[in-house]
């Protein structure tokens, strides 16, 4: 499988089909931002005027676009999913509903091609250095076809499943844990700024305890920071968090803590932060507290 299609060449998407490039994959990218398509050409990859152009002749389509709905626009109706060889292989990394996924994966399979629901965890650094982590699920016969891809841009690869679905249920998982750890953090840093102890101090008292984790040293230091560098939006996480919700929905499970998350980092939206660094959701605490 030597002929990639790649559709979404963001802030994650463009080096991940870079790291493509890197290993030798023939990479056919679209994306609605030119400079991004230059950037792909630049690299030795080939821009290409529509979905289906890239999809034509190609053995795998990645898409790592923004949700469910333009993943559908792309195989459906830009015509990527007919172009595709036959038995291609159709590869969902974008974070979607379950639900969602499990129905683009039937129209898939009913159409002749194959499907992975391959989510991604691991961010634009991860995505820089192939070094992302993959949770695929689909029959293993085709996620071993599908590996030598996965293993150009990422190196933690499980498959979690044999049905579309659940990898983006343990990408769901993994989005319920890094939002509720971010808006606890926010939480504790936001109590102890109401009583003015300094958080540089707490950052250093709690980065060694037993109260420390991943997220509390890496959004930690940029809730300390006025405007940090954006790493990821709180945007991406108002999304993320809807999408828990939705499957806590369709699964009958109660989730009242990543609910609680999710409209702290929707109230810091709504005030016009929605593109700030996701660790701005402190700014909705400090607006409860009166603090700032």
């Amino acid at each position: 499988m030597k002929t990639v299609a790649f559709a979404g060449l963001g802030a994650m998407g463009l080096p991940m089909a870079r790291n493509l490039l890197a290993r030798g994959f023939r990479v056919r990218g679209i994306d609605l931002n030119a400079r991004a398509l230059e950037t792909l050409a630049a690299a030795g990859g080939e821009p290409a005027p529509s979905a289906a152009a890239a999809a034509s002749g190609a053995d795998v389509l990645i898409l790592m676009v923004v949700n469910a709905a333009q993943a559908e626009q792309v195989l459906f109706a830009d015509g990527a999913l007919q172009a595709l060889n036959d038995g291609g292989i159709v590869c969902l990394m974008a974070t979607c509903p379950p639900g969602a996924v499990e129905r683009i994966g039937a129209q898939v399979a009913a159409a002749g091609r194959r499907f992975v629901d391959a989510p991604v965890s691991g961010g634009v650094a991860g995505a820089t250095a192939g070094s992302l982590t993959i949770m695929a699920a689909g029959a293993r016969a085709t996620f071993d076809d599908a590996r030598p891809v996965f293993e150009a841009i990422g190196q933690r690869i499980f498959h979690v499943g044999e049905r579309p679905g659940q990898g983006a249920t343990v990408k769901t998982v993994n989005q319920l844990l890094c939002g509720v750890h971010i808006a606890v953090v926010a939480e504790a840093f936001a109590l102890a700024a109401k009583v003015g102890v300094d958080l540089k101090v707490l950052l250093e008292i709690m980065g060694g305890s037993s109260a420390s984790s991943w997220m509390l040293k890496d959004r930690g230091p940029r809730m300390l920071q006025a405007e940090p560098e954006v790493t990821s939006a709180v945007d991406i996480f108002v999304k993320d968090l809807g999408i828990v919700m939705e499957a806590g929905r369709d699964a009958k499970a109660a989730l009242p803590i990543a609910a609680v998350a999710q409209q702290l980092f929707l109230a810091a939206s709504g005030r016009g932060d929605g593109r700030a660094d996701d660790s701005q959701v402190i700014r909705s605490y400090y607006a409860l507290n009166g603090t700032n």
